[in-house]
């Protein structure tokens, strides 16, 4: 690990930043040149003494996740990226099995959005951003580990929890567009890559979906509409609409109900009240 180059840039990335370009209001009175290094950990979700460490070269070499999580935060291309990864002393990741570095295009038009529910997934159903709107409609996935991170996983492998924010109508449909979503990043990807992983995860987890895997459906499907299910809300009409990166490994899904709605009065309700379950009285 190369300490003093990893500070050097750490610290030349964030001074070359404004509080806007991730989304924070700047101050009249700031005098920090960029972010300051409490706010490049609070994006970063590490603490602000172990990024300090970090910048005055004194840190452990980091981790491949905290460095992924570094380089959203500091919003780096991926050739920015794949410099930091290597003076950490780390491999560069595939840049075609892995979509888990946000793009900064999309990572600036996400950033705007605190409205309305909206999120950032790979072109194999990984969650790699929400907003807490999006968290409170949908859960937490963003900050799950391991598979949980991935919609089929969880559609798959725990129904009870994942199918019940769809109406009972329309999981089958869901069902077949999820698994449609996993074999279009497949045929790119290919057997061996996480998407192959995955395939091979649940064809030995679940019978319904090697029974629809057998369809041979491809197809990257958005609903222009849909009903998402709320346990104490209820059902909540929102309108879809989807903007791919230009290669279309990932996609910036952004839900917005109809104005003056009873589903813009209850996703305003979520924005007030965040991801705590609405206690009935």
């Amino acid at each position: 690990m190369n300490r003093t180059g990893v500070a050097e840039f750490l610290r030349a990335r964030r001074e070359a930043l404004r509080p806007e370009d991730i989304g924070l209001v700047s101050g009249a009175r700031r005098r920090t040149a960029g972010l300051r290094r409490e706010e490049v950990a609070q994006a970063a979700t590490m603490s602000t003494d172990y990024y300090t460490r970090l910048e005055q070269a004194r840190g452990p070499q980091p981790s491949t996740q905290m460095l992924a999580a570094l380089a959203r935060a500091l919003r780096l291309g991926i050739d920015e990226r794949d410099y930091l990864f290597r003076l950490a002393g780390h491999a560069v990741p595939d840049r075609l099995g892995r979509a888990d570095h946000v793009v900064p295009a999309l990572q600036r038009v996400f950033a705007r959005l605190d409205d309305t529910p909206a999120l950032v997934i790979s072109h194999l159903g990984e969650t790699l951003l929400q907003n807490p709107l999006a968290a409170a409609l949908l859960g937490d996935h963003a900050g799950a580990r391991g598979w949980d991170r991935f919609e089929a996983w969880r559609w798959f492998t725990r129904p009870g929890d994942e199918r019940r924010k769809y109406p009972a109508h329309d999981r089958e449909r869901q069902s077949r567009a999820i698994v449609a979503g996993v074999r279009a990043a497949y045929g790119v990807l290919g057997p061996a890559s996480t998407a192959g992983e995955l395939v091979a995860e649940l064809q030995r987890r679940s019978e319904e979906f090697r029974s629809l895997w057998e369809r041979q459906e491809v197809a990257q499907r958005f609903a222009d509409h849909k009903v998402l299910v709320h346990p104490e809300l209820g059902e909540i009409e929102v309108d879809c609409q989807v903007l791919f990166t230009e290669d279309r490994a990932q996609a910036l899904l952004v839900l917005t109900p109809q104005p003056r709605s009873a589903a813009e009065e209850k996703i305003r309700l979520l924005g007030v009240l965040g991801s705590q379950r609405f206690v009935s009285r």
